[in-house]
């Protein structure tokens, strides 16, 4: 679900993994046209950097 929201709204994405400052920028950013290709992508990467964070957190935690 958050994949469709990174490619629909991607300073949406921000907000919800918890950096808001990012999701500023981003909004920013997508306000162009030209920026929302880039804003889109910048969501979708920093989404899959919250997965993995969240799974080595997971990992360690079980140690």
């Amino acid at each position: 679900m958050r994949l469709l929201i990174a490619l629909l709204l991607p300073w949406l994405v921000f907000f919800t993994i918890g950096r808001p400052v990012a999701g500023i920028i981003c909004l920013i950013l997508q306000l162009t046209v030209i920026g929302w290709i880039p804003a889109a992508i910048w969501a979708v990467y920093s989404l899959s950097q919250y997965k993995t964070d969240k799974k080595i957190e997971q990992a360690l935690g079980k140690r």
